[in-house]
């Protein structure tokens, strides 16, 4: 995808509100052997792009002042309670420098699968994007999860994912997320035990009788 943007000189709160006036969206690239450059886009184009899943996922061909850029998209500001952006920042990329970046999952094969044909299974997700490592030629727009072979009572982890070539998942040393699990509907309610019945009195021994009811005080 492409972003339009053009270089500025003025900064500071006051120059952003008169772009933002303006319909422009005040901005900043840093990264990459290049000093950090204060942007500016026009607004309701880059409006339309974030609402685009790609757009937050991939790299993007930025043209500066005419001049071609390679970035990520790193961070947007949004206001409060209008659906105006109010700030964004990108981060150039080089070609032989390993990126980090979070990716969409997207799901596949869950209706084939043996929890859901088998079992009548509800299959929950309980991760919607990984952060990965790879160079940005290898930059995934999505990664592809299969679940045809998802069986109840067998969660799926990161690592049953196979990832696409030179891509790979950022975790913590012995660290595999569950992606995907299985839930049956009833089998909580069959599982729980059932109330335990009350004590009866024991053999030979009736049950003790209830207070009596106090008597009302006699009148004088």
């Amino acid at each position: 995808m492409k972003v339009v943007a053009k270089s500025r000189q003025e900064q500071g709160s006051g120059a952003s509100r008169r772009l933002r006036r303006a319909n422009m969206v005040p901005g900043i690239i840093y990264g990459g052997k290049a000093s950090p450059t204060a942007i500016s886009i026009e607004h309701n184009p880059l409006y339309h792009a974030l609402r685009v899943e790609t757009f937050h996922s991939s790299i993007l061909d930025m043209e500066l002042d005419g001049k071609p850029e390679q970035v990520l998209l790193r961070d947007v500001q949004w206001h409060p309670f209008k659906q105006q952006v109010m700030h964004i920042d990108f981060q150039r990329v080089s070609a032989d420098e390993k990126i980090h970046m979070r990716v969409p999952l997207h799901f596949t094969g869950q209706e084939n699968s043996p929890a859901v044909k088998l079992s009548a299974g509800i299959v929950g997700h309980i991760l919607t994007e990984i952060e990965v490592s790879c160079l940005p030629k290898d930059l995934p727009a999505f990664i592809t999860v299969d679940l045809s072979k998802l069986e109840a009572g067998k969660p799926l982890h990161v690592a049953d994912i196979a990832f696409p070539a030179g891509v790979s998942p950022i975790l913590r040393a012995k660290e595999n997320p569950v992606v995907a699990t299985v839930t049956i509907p009833g089998a909580e309610e069959a599982a729980a035990p059932a109330a335990a019945p009350a004590a009866a009195p024991a053999a030979g021994k009736a049950a003790a009788p209830a207070p009596a009811a106090a008597k009302p005080a006699a009148k004088k």
